[in-house]
């Protein structure tokens, strides 16, 4: 035991030793890491490629215990789809990577001045860096080199088509902003091996992607935002980066091909009240619009989107214009029926009808009746009916109808006949006469019903549009 106690610090100064040899030597490998050069004009000599080649799988760092950083910039050159069924934006951007190979720096003065040179980016280790909402087969086309810079700094330009998910509302359709995610991070490795960063200031990434995607056509870039975050899972860490995406649709194809037509549409609908009701056939008119609107949404139902997660606003605003539409029919139908009434039924109107509708309805809409509808004098039929008693009277106290003649009898049955076909005549047109009356007066009544249901109708239509419209401009500014 003793002796082992004696040898200890013999062993120390062995260990300590070794490990000062194996420090000389990690030293001699750091200052001997840069490449060498086959002449004073030529750049780094094939065989020292060869031999960073060789170290491909190995991530290129001197000390393992130090991460290298990727510094990502892109600029998205287009918005190629927005699939709202499957929640699928494509886009097509082009990545740039930037990232430190410790093992392939030179001294520019022993080399001809060289200070960049392309490799073959096969032979060349890569960071794995991934858009995590990626979801489709990479298609993407390869770029076959990298550019090195005599410090060791690789720059990898790569064109890439981005198929990533993300939460599309279509609410607010055609005057939508999407808000889309695209998060760049390594795969495999943790925050011990990868660290992410920007190559470029988030300002310039976004200015740069909005100059390039001027020309583009639906879609319109409105700003990116990054938001660096460390990803964890388990023990395990990952560092990414989540680049906020939002771009704004360009709406001007479906007002024009959507909006416009069903505003059209509405507007005539609200032209036919100025048809006379009792004049033409309305309702018609009103059955063929209704029938032409559905039509236009048949064809139009391929241009908006669908979801299973609700309905865009577009499409309530059609189905409430189409409410409106058979309300308008609706309407109308009450018109015909109360003009019906009038002219085939022949009863007359309830007094609390008329009190109700002439002189309360019509005072709150200001309707003035039409000359030929205006209030005519009554016939006084008592006086008629006083009239005929007395010439009948008249007649019979009358000498030459009580003379001797023999004829004076059928004479007198004969003008007694005539003053009872008059008297029977002047019934009917007096029978005819307070119908046309009557039926006056329900025409009168239709005429202020109409007026009423017509301006509420109006009023509908237009805080309805008032409402969508402020609700689609607030949108559309944000």
């Amino acid at each position: 035991m003793k002796k082992r106690e004696a040898d200890r610090p013999a062993m120390d100064i062995c260990t300590y030793l070794i490990f000062a040899l194996w420090g000389t030597l990690i030293q001699g490998r750091l200052v001997a890491s840069e490449l060498t050069c086959t002449g004073s004009e030529n750049g780094p000599s094939y065989e020292s490629l060869q031999e960073v080649f060789s170290k491909k799988p190995f991530r290129p760092v001197l000390n393992y215990n130090r991460p290298t950083t990727a510094n990502i910039s892109f600029t998205i050159y287009a918005v190629l789809g927005v699939n709202e069924k499957t929640q699928i934006l494509t886009t097509f951007l082009w990545l740039r990577l930037y990232w430190d190979h410790e093992l392939l720096t030179w001294n520019p003065a022993q080399c001809g001045g060289i200070k960049k040179i392309s490799l073959p980016v096969e032979d060349l280790w890569t960071p794995d860096i991934i858009v995590y909402e990626f979801i489709d087969e990479d298609k993407s086309q390869r770029t076959p080199y990298v550019y090195v810079n005599h410090t060791g700094r690789i720059r990898y330009d790569r064109m890439m088509r981005v198929v990533s998910s993300c939460n599309l509302g279509i609410f607010n359709f055609p005057f939508d902003v999407q808000n889309c995610s695209l998060t760049f991070g390594s795969y495999m490795h943790t925050v011990k091996d990868i660290r992410v960063g920007l190559a470029l200031p988030i300002e310039q990434i976004s200015e740069n992607s909005k100059q390039y995607l001027e020309t583009s056509g639906e879609w319109e870039l409105v700003k990116i935002e990054g938001v660096p975050d460390i990803l964890k899972f388990g023990v395990d860490e990952w560092d990414i980066i989540t680049f906020r995406v939002i771009i704004k649709r360009r709406p001007l194809l479906y007002v024009v091909n959507l909006l416009i037509p069903s505003a059209f549409l509405m507007v005539i609908d609200i032209l036919s009240f100025y048809l006379p009701p009792h004049g033409t056939d309305r309702a018609s008119f009103k059955m063929t619009l209704l029938l032409g609107y559905t039509v236009f949404l048949l064809i139009m139902n391929d241009l908006l989107p669908s979801t299973t997660n609700g309905t865009p606003l577009i499409g309530i605003y059609f189905s409430v214009c189409l409410a409106l539409l058979v309300i308008s029919l609706l309407q109308t139908v009450i018109i015909t029926h109360v003009l019906h009434r009038g002219a085939v039924h022949g009863t007359r109107i309830p007094a609390w009808v008329k009190t109700l509708v002439v002189d309360l309805v019509a005072r709150m809409v200001c309707y003035k009746a039409p000359l030929e509808q205006k209030e005519k004098p009554p016939i006084a039929t008592s006086t008629v009916k006083q009239n005929n008693l007395e010439r009948e009277e008249r007649l019979k106290q009358s000498p030459a109808l009580h003379g001797p003649h023999p004829h004076c009898a059928s004479t007198q049955r004969q003008l007694a006949q005539i003053s009872q076909d008059l008297h029977g005549i002047r019934s009917s047109v007096e029978r005819r006469q307070r119908e046309r009356e009557q039926e006056e007066e329900w025409v009168r009544i239709a005429h202020i019903l109409d007026s009423l249901l017509y301006r509420f109708y109006l009023l509908s239509v237009a805080v309805y549009a008032a409402v969508i419209i402020s609700l689609w401009c607030a949108w559309y500014n944000i």
